[in-house]
């Protein structure tokens, strides 16, 4: 197995880890709603595990989000251990669902009506609360779903640098695997205070090889 096949093994799509399908707009809803949640400043085990209180529940629509109200969504966020952003997520929730579908209608919609890449990632935006770093995590998953043409974060093109992987050898879905996998080995293994010994014997290898 060659280094970017092994490094894509050991850390799967985020998407993935949650059962999300993003062939679906049910699924990409999902994956919207998440990436809201892995936005913050919050660790990604907290992040995953209040997506799935949210599944726990059957929010995961925007309707049902706006339906909940925010009493309710504070709940679930303290539920699965979003206690530290409970009152900001659920104000933030509830005023990007309403938005979404006064303005747009759907996520889909939304997609529809854009352009270009930088359209869509401008009316993203545009929703207070969603900023480059959600942004990106939403779209870089989207790359071969959507007809779009994401760049890869900063610290996705230095964690290749360390790896030694040019990142222009990849494109749609690909490139999406290996940059997933590039930031979960930062997250959990590269940051201030992680150790890379901890990290799989086979990942190790690489960064050593």
């Amino acid at each position: 197995m060659g280094r970017v096949e092994t490094l894509c093994s050991n850390f799967p799509l985020y998407s993935e880890d949650l059962g999300i399908d993003l062939t679906k707009p049910s699924g990409r809803f999902r994956w919207f709603l998440a990436s809201i949640l892995f936005g913050a400043r919050i660790s990604e085990k907290i992040a995953m595990k209040t997506y799935r209180t949210f599944e726990k529940y059957g929010l995961l629509s925007a309707e049902k989000i706006l339906d909940a109200g925010w009493d309710e969504l504070v709940r679930i966020l303290d539920e699965g251990g979003y206690a530290r952003y409970d009152f900001s997520t659920a104000t933030k929730l509830l005023n990007i669902m309403k938005e979404l579908k006064e303005k747009y209608g759907s996520l889909e919609e939304l997609y529809a009506n854009s352009s270009s890449t930088e359209e869509l990632k401008s009316k993203l935006m545009g929703f207070k609360g969603i900023g480059e770093v959600t942004s990106q995590i939403f779209l870089r998953e989207l790359r071969g779903v959507w007809k779009i043409d994401v760049p890869v974060s900063g610290r996705t093109a230095e964690m290749a640098e360390k790896m030694d992987i040019d990142l222009e050898e990849f494109e749609g879905e690909e490139l999406t695997r290996v940059e997933d996998a590039l930031v979960k080995l930062y997250l959990r293994y590269g940051k201030k205070g992680k150790r890379w010994d901890t990290m799989p014997a086979d990942i190790l290898a690489l960064m050593k090889g």
